[in-house]
């Protein structure tokens, strides 16, 4: 009955895309648990870069099922785009099956979504501006519109006549825009229930009877635990449980169905958007690190903000989310520097801290505190066993595992997807 819940450490972005496809060969099943197209998880092969928004990383194995659970809010159009782009590329989706739980997100709310961004101004939380938050918030105040509505046009029908007179008098009253006709939605969602109908299924049972058969399964989380709503930096954040404690709500199964937990984290920090980010490297040096790690959002193409390490952030991760291993991504990015830095402690007003404050307020002006290494300034990418690195990289990953207390068992050395280390034959 192996389950494994693979999770981000940082702000997302951490490479779970390729980890998860990585692990996939040897999977059973590949489980999204939350958040929506505002994630975007990347898989390169030799033919292709894909980027995955809603469908789960281990589609291009096409001998395991792929679920889209109950926690995922679903942009139906994004969703149908990414199926045809597949099926452009010679690639099956008959094996992804999404839960009939999973709430919609329609157009008013992409379109609330950013009008509140421009009303908020300097304010401004930094959302991908994809309707996230006003899905999961419609969900919240059960107004929300599920995948099985869809199926039952007299239900979602009358469903959308009562939401749509709430959104379209705020979208006039409130924010100055033009009302949404009611015809035009209604039939653009029936077309799309026609390409997405027979994808639909009671998935919890799917992968509880899986689970019970001895087969492997992956839960596979979206954006990182510093983006969680509850233990992340509020309000910074995106609006889904991203720790792995919401694999179970988001794919209906119990918490003993999960065995292991993989934290992915970068070789170093990065974070789209606003919040505190305290070892990120301004000026020439940053720049450097962020085109060398390609380093813009999968979805929004917009640039991250580039750091040190910060384990830190890392011990909580590991604390807030059980974690058996560390999977470490982009170390060869690093490869060009002479100096690298893991930021352990902080400073703060004449206080020191080696764990995450818990006051907001004090994460934000810490002054973080450094651990220097020197660089390796060598190509790692052909490497594909651990003693085969340079001494600098291997002290720099044993380091790390003796700041955060967590074995690392899986590194990547670069974007496609054979670029791996692993330490052990097999991690299941």
């Amino acid at each position: 009955m192996p389950g494994i819940v693979v999770i981000g450490t940082q702000w997302g972005d951490e490479g779970k895309g390729k980890i998860i496809d990585y692990l996939s060969k040897d999977a059973d099943a590949v489980v999204r648990f939350q958040g929506g197209n505002n994630a975007g998880h990347t898989v390169v092969t030799k033919e292709h870069k894909f980027q995955f928004h809603l469908i789960p990383s281990g589609i291009l194995n096409p001998d395991i099922i792929n679920v889209i659970g109950n926690g995922v809010v679903i942009d139906l159009e994004e969703l149908v785009n990414e199926i045809d782009d597949l099926h452009s590329k010679k690639i099956t989706t008959s094996n992804l099956k999404i839960s009939p739980n999973s709430h919609l997100v329609m157009p008013y709310h992409r379109i609330l979504d950013e009008a509140r961004e421009n009303l908020l101004g300097n304010m401004k939380i930094g959302t991908t501006k994809r309707g996230i938050g006003p899905s999961y918030s419609d969900k919240a105040s059960r107004s929300g519109i599920r995948m099985q509505d869809l199926l039952n046009v007299k239900i979602f029908k009358k469903k959308l006549e009562f939401v749509l007179k709430e959104k379209n008098a705020i979208l006039t009253k409130i924010y100055n825009l033009p009302p949404l006709d009611f015809n035009d939605m209604l039939e653009k969602f029936k077309y799309l229930s026609k390409k997405i109908g027979d994808y639909v299924l009671d998935t919890s049972k799917l992968i509880n009877d899986a689970l019970d058969e001895g087969k492997k399964v992956i839960f596979e989380g979206a954006q990182g635990t510093f983006l969680d709503i509850d233990y992340g930096t509020y309000p910074f954040v995106t609006s889904s449980s991203t720790v792995a404690a919401s694999a179970c709500i988001g794919s209906g199964i119990g918490p003993t169905r999960i065995d292991k937990i993989i934290g992915v984290t970068k070789a170093y920090t990065t974070r789209v958007g606003q919040g505190p980010l305290p070892t990120e490297i301004k000026g020439k040096l940053g720049t450097m690190l962020r085109e060398k790690g390609s380093e813009y959002g999968a979805t929004t193409g917009r640039p991250r903000r580039c750091g040190w390490l910060d384990t830190v952030l890392l011990k909580y991760a590991s604390r807030i989310n059980s974690i058996t291993f560390l999977a470490l991504t982009k170390l060869d990015v690093l490869s060009f520097l002479n100096s690298i830095k893991i930021c352990n402690s902080y400073s703060y007003n004449d206080n020191y801290y080696k764990e995450l404050p818990y006051n907001q307020n004090i994460f934000s002006e810490v002054s973080p505190l450094y651990k220097k290494f020197s660089g390796w300034e060598e190509e790692i990418s052909e490497v594909r066993n651990f003693n085969d690195l340079p001494k600098e990289a291997k002290k720099y990953i044993r380091r790390i595992e003796d700041e955060v207390k967590v074995p690392i068992r899986l590194v990547s050395v670069g974007p496609e997807r054979d670029q791996m280390i692993k330490f052990e034959e097999s991690i299941w």
